[in-house]
Formats: structure tokens, sequence, C-alpha cells
């Protein structure tokens, strides 16, 4: 539940925060995200030191600092960075955001680790404070040099007309009556969906259904880091190059590869290293995904819709990462309480995990990805701004 709070006001709040960012200087709301991203952490370690004094209050307390406070803070400081990087690289959005969204992804394999060393040298409420001050510290001291560049200006040798970016900049309102929009939110849906669906259910697929010792699925697990991470980059440049509708069909072929692929991991007839090649092979598809989308979505949304209103427009768009992020791992989750974990109890039958449990949930990705990209491919394009036809 903290952890379904924290995505929701992740995704929620963007929108919120992005109608500040061409109003104020970028430093002050990220400064304000910085703090509410570190007394999150910090009262979420208050929290759970003084479980046994609060009570069920330790539990509400959890949810409120690290799902709303700290969440939140997120929303506010991710969209930041993004908004930056496209307007200090107008000719370059694309690879430019994805390079930016790479931190974001590879941050698991460094927190992970770095957390789990915490909990076992001190303890779950210590490496909530531990970390909490850390974020707080360094996103206030990273905060304090980000910046727009001057209204028109270009980087040298820029091949991008200045009158272009102005061009074509939809407001919220309009860009909210473009099929375009719809397209780009429902594809951004089915990406995000597909990807935390398979971040929240790596490890017990790779020690329940596949079969690995837990410490190798943990580095498993951070190995998957590399292809999320790495995704964002070459998204960013494939929609540069490739176009918004054919880079999002590319990453549809992923999911759909991804999810055939656990057809054969699941197969227990066959040797044990070719299952786990089959399931190391189709969790970094899907992971390269999620990683894919978080370049390809604001890419698109400065391309279709042009930069000035980028961060808020965006912050809307983002919207569709919250209701994948819950729709996925709600997902996940029921099948795991109401299928896996009754077949491991002996409920449905006499089996760790039946092969058939998690594929539920790769049935739903193949039929998303398929209709993902008829979508794309009929309405991923660039829209006319009804406000521009109507002034002209």
């Amino acid at each position: 539940m903290p952890f379904l709070v924290f995505l929701a006001f992740f995704a929620f709040l963007m929108p919120v925060a992005g109608k500040f960012f061409n109003k104020y200087n970028p430093k002050i709301i990220l400064l304000v995200g910085s703090v509410l991203v570190g007394a999150g952490w910090l009262i979420a370690g208050i929290a759970v030191n003084y479980v046994v004094l609060l009570g069920k209050g330790s539990y509400y307390l959890l949810v409120i600092a690290y799902g709303v406070v700290a969440g939140g803070g997120v929303g506010v400081v991710y969209g930041g960075p993004i908004a930056c990087s496209t307007k200090w690289c107008p000719d370059r959005k694309g690879f430019a955001v994805g390079s930016t969204v790479l931190g974001f992804g590879v941050s698991a394999a460094i927190t992970a680790p770095l957390a789990t060393y915490l909990i076992k040298a001190y303890s779950v409420p210590s490496t909530f404070l531990i970390l909490g001050g850390a974020f707080l510290v360094i996103l206030v001291l990273i905060s304090l040099v980000m910046k727009f560049p001057p209204a028109n200006w270009r980087p040298a040798g820029c091949t991008l007309p200045a009158a272009s970016a102005a061009k074509n900049n939809f407001t919220t309102t309009a860009m909210m009556k473009t099929s375009a929009f719809f397209a780009l939110w429902f594809c951004f849906v089915v990406g995000a969906l597909a990807g935390l669906m398979a971040i929240g259910i790596s490890k017990p697929m790779g020690t329940g259904y596949i079969g690995l010792k837990p410490d190798d699925a943990t580095l498993v697990i951070i190995a998957f880091a590399i292809p999320n991470g790495l995704g964002r980059p070459l998204f960013g440049w494939l929609t540069d190059r490739l176009t918004p509708r054919y880079a999002s069909i590319l990453s549809f072929v992923l999911i759909l590869v991804g999810s055939l692929g656990m057809l054969p991991a699941g197969n227990t007839s066959l040797d044990f290293s070719v299952r786990v090649t089959c399931f190391v092979f189709s969790f970094c598809c899907l992971w390269m995904c999620l990683g894919g989308w978080l370049a390809i979505a604001p890419t698109t949304t400065v391309t279709f819709f042009g930069p000035k209103h980028q961060p808020n427009n965006y912050g809307i768009i983002f919207s569709a990462y919250g209701i994948g992020a819950i729709a996925g791992n709600l997902l996940s989750g029921y099948v795991k309480d109401n299928y896996v974990d009754q077949m491991k109890n002996g409920v449905l039958e006499k089996a760790n995990v039946h092969p058939d449990a998690y594929m539920i949930i790769f049935y739903v990705t193949m039929v998303l990805a398929l209709v993902g990209m008829v979508v794309a491919y009929l309405a991923m394009k660039p829209p006319k701004n009804p406000e521009e036809t109507k002034s002209g």
C-alpha cells in the first residue's frame, strides 16, 4: 500500500508541478520537491522506528510519509530535469531526455544493494533515515544548478529553425482535444503496465517459478536494471530517428516477444539453463520497454505538442504511468494472492507454483501489446493545433 500510494502521488503531482515550471525559476520548484522527498523518507523512518508506541498509527504515518510526501516530492522533482534537457537540446530531444532519465533507470542497481546492506548492518528504520538524509542533501545541491536556457536559445550548430519550436505549441486544453494525445496516453499505460508488472514479480518468478536461489534471483534483478536504463537513451534516439509511431510499435514488439518468451520458461520438461535463459531474456525485454517508454512519452509530448507548455503537458501524459503502475501491481498481486499462493499451499494443486499461474499476466500483456501496435499505427502522428487553426 505505501508503494502504490507513492506511485499514485508521483504520477498525479507531476501535472501540478508542471504548471509552475514555466512561471517560476525551476530551482525553486525543485528545491520544494527535494525537501518533500527527504522529509518523506525521514518521517517514514520515524514511523517504522516507533511502531510499538504508535500501533496502527505507525502504518498510516508510513503510508502518508513514504506514499504521499515522498511520492509527491518525486512527482515534483521528476519533471524538472526532463523539461531542462528538452530546452537545452531542442535538436536532439529524444536522446537528451533518454540520457536524463537513464539515471532514474540505473538507480535500482545502486540503491537496491545499498539498502539491503544498510538494513542488514543497521535496521529498517535506520535505513530510511540514512537514505532520507542522503537524498535531501544530494537533491538540494543538484537543484541549485538547474536552470532553463534563455528564450529562443539554440545550441551552436543547431539545424532547428528558430521559429519552428514555437510554431505548434499546444496548450494543455488543446492537446487533450487531439487523438494523438489519447493514443500516446493509452500506449504509455500499456508500456508502464507491462514494465512495472515485470519489476513487481521478477524475484518471486525467479525463485518460485523458475527455481533460482534467492541470492541468484537478486543478482539477476540488479542486472535487469541495465536494459531498463539503456532503453531510455536508445528509445529516445529511436523516437528522434524513426518517429514516435514506429518507436512505439517497436516497444510493443518487445513486450510481445518478452511475453512469448515466458512460454518455454514455464515448460518444466526443458533443461533448467534453457528456462533461466528464456526468463532472463523475456524480463530484459520487459524492463527495457519500461525504460523506453520513459523516453518515448516525454519526447513525443514535446515533438507533437511543442516545448512551451511541455512541463504541464507531460505531467498530464505522465498520469498514464500512474495508471499503468497501479494496474500492473494490482494484476501481479491478484494473480499471486489468488493463484500462486494457493497453489503453493496445495489448495488448487500440490505444486510449488503451477506453470499456468503467472502466465495469466503474460497473456494479458500479449493482447495489450497487439492493441497498442494498432493504436500507435493509426493515431500516433503529429496533430493539428485546433487553437492555431481557429486563429488562422
